[in-house]
């Protein structure tokens, strides 16, 4: 008996996973990049404030294309969702308790 597959897992033309993917892209890849901005900016070895936060947005804007790659070329929305989840997860609770 042939296994159906649901539009969260694997079949990449529904509508409904095309939109969890943009919604992915859009608002966790975002939030991701600037929890690594801001992180980065805090725990770098800068001189100034000034240099943390030039260097910073640059990593910001890079690290936002890579995140939305990531959403889009994930094999499932679930496996996208996590990608995104667990580094935002991980630099929140460093951010949180370096102070």
């Amino acid at each position: 008996m042939e296994k159906r597959a649901t539009p969260l897992h694997s079949d990449k033309g529904s509508a409904l996973n095309l939109g969890l993917r943009v919604v992915f892209a859009i608002f966790g890849a975002y939030g991701f990049s600037v929890l690594a901005g801001v992180a980065f900016a805090r725990g770098g070895p800068f001189s100034s404030p000034l240099d943390a936060a030039a260097f910073s947005l640059m990593l910001g804007f890079i690290l936002n294309v890579c995140a939305i790659v990531w959403v889009f070329a994930a094999a499932t929305v679930s496996r996208a969702a996590l990608g995104l989840l667990f580094p935002a997860m991980a630099l929140a609770a460093w951010l949180h308790f370096s102070g």
